[in-house]
């Protein structure tokens, strides 16, 4: 099988972690017989990026649209007009049966009208809760995003949700059917495992994600801040970038924890990866989350991974049996979940081990396999 896969989101040379989830399942996916050429779009206006020169590697497309959220319901009709050529070129080389679209914007709308031009169907993969990009895109040009969606969820053969969240945010808004699935992103166990000693001394808080307002990094802050004296030597590492760093860096200091916080900005894939190793637990509470494949991630290397009730990531962690779970928000939950877990050695451990077991069964092989099952059924 021959898969045409378009994507915003790809590694680069500065950012390997970005579109990982994209990126990393497609070696097991060849391994199944499904052979991927990879096509990342890119908006003009925005920075060439250096494409990564790891497999597998990608296409590069830029193309034009109009700048900022008020362009973004058009800019799978102007994407198409750009990778129709190519992929004219591709089918007539190596027959392509399907398009694996990430996102309905713009690159499920582009796969849409490319399948009606060239008669190739597509599915297309939700990897956020804003599946309709409602909450992006405000006023007269949200309305017109979600009518793009709409129609580009309704036309493909599947529509691949990365959690049960997402496939209900789907289906609440189709007025006519489709056809829905859910693909849990996996894990890499191979390169998330377990640091070969029970010794982690100081105790260590790690956090990974963009600094945005959703991912609750200053909700973090506060409850790291109200431990108490008996967590003096606690320390908290927080890897990511983002528009709140300022922020957040000014809040760890109005707090009065600023020497025990590192921020330490964006890291590589091996980078990650050491930092959960050598972490106690880890915490992301993040308000708005599809899925999360970091939790996994920190899963995998044997720690408690704290995340959110109400999110994605909570149809895979039990709380109190492979992770913890908190109220979206909750300093006062999420300080209750640090003193049960800091000071209790034999609760981490069984948590961790737990973690461990449930991430080696969402692994990129069992990704892989389950977009395999997708994609033949869709061709069926």
């Amino acid at each position: 099988m021959h898969v045409v896969t378009l994507t915003p989101f790809y590694p680069t040379e500065d950012d390997d972690a970005a579109g990982c989830f994209v990126a990393e399942p497609l070696p097991f996916l060849d391994q199944l017989g499904v052979r991927n050429t990879v096509v990342a779009v890119q908006p003009a206006h925005r920075r060439t990026p250096q494409p990564s020169l790891n497999p597998p590697q990608a296409h590069w497309v830029r193309y034009l649209t109009v700048p900022g959220n008020f362009g973004l319901a058009f800019s799978g009709r102007m994407l198409s007009n750009r990778l129709l050529p190519l992929v004219r070129q591709l089918h007539a080389k190596d027959p392509v049966n399907l398009i694996h679209a990430h996102s309905a914007l713009p690159c499920g709308d582009a796969a849409f009208r490319i399948s009606k031009a060239l008669g190739i169907p597509y599915v297309v993969s939700v990897h956020g809760l804003d599946a309709y990009s409602t909450r992006q895109v405000q006023g007269i040009a949200g309305t017109w995003c979600a009518r793009a969606s709409e129609s580009v969820y309704r036309n493909a053969r599947t529509v691949v949700c990365v959690s049960q969240c997402v496939q209900q945010q789907i289906e609440a808004r189709q007025e006519k059917s489709c056809q829905t699935r859910v693909v849990y992103n996996g894990v890499n166990p191979d390169l998330f495992t377990p640091l070969q000693t029970e010794n982690k001394s100081p105790l260590k808080i790690a956090s990974v994600g963009n600094l945005i307002p959703i991912k609750g990094h200053a909700t973090l802050l506060r409850a790291f801040a109200a431990l108490g004296s008996e967590f003096a030597s606690v320390t908290c590492d927080i890897v990511g970038d983002g528009p709140e760093r300022e922020h957040l860096e000014s809040l760890a200091a109005a707090l009065g924890i600023a020497a025990r916080v590192s921020f330490l900005g964006r890291r590589s894939r091996h980078e990650v990866a050491e930092a959960l190793r050598r972490a106690t637990l880890f915490a992301l509470p993040s308000v708005y989350e599809a899925f999360g494949c970091v939790y996994l991630e920190a899963m995998a290397t044997g720690i408690p991974a704290i995340g959110c009730q109400g999110q994605g990531i909570a149809e895979v962690i039990r709380h109190g049996q492979n992770g913890w779970l908190v109220g979206p928000g909750n300093v006062q939950d999420l300080l209750n979940a640090l003193h049960a877990l800091l000071p209790d050695r034999e609760l981490r451990g069984r948590i961790g081990l737990a973690a461990r077991a449930a991430a080696l069964n969402h692994t990129l092989a069992h990704q892989a396999a389950a977009l395999d099952r997708v994609f033949r059924e869709g061709l069926a």
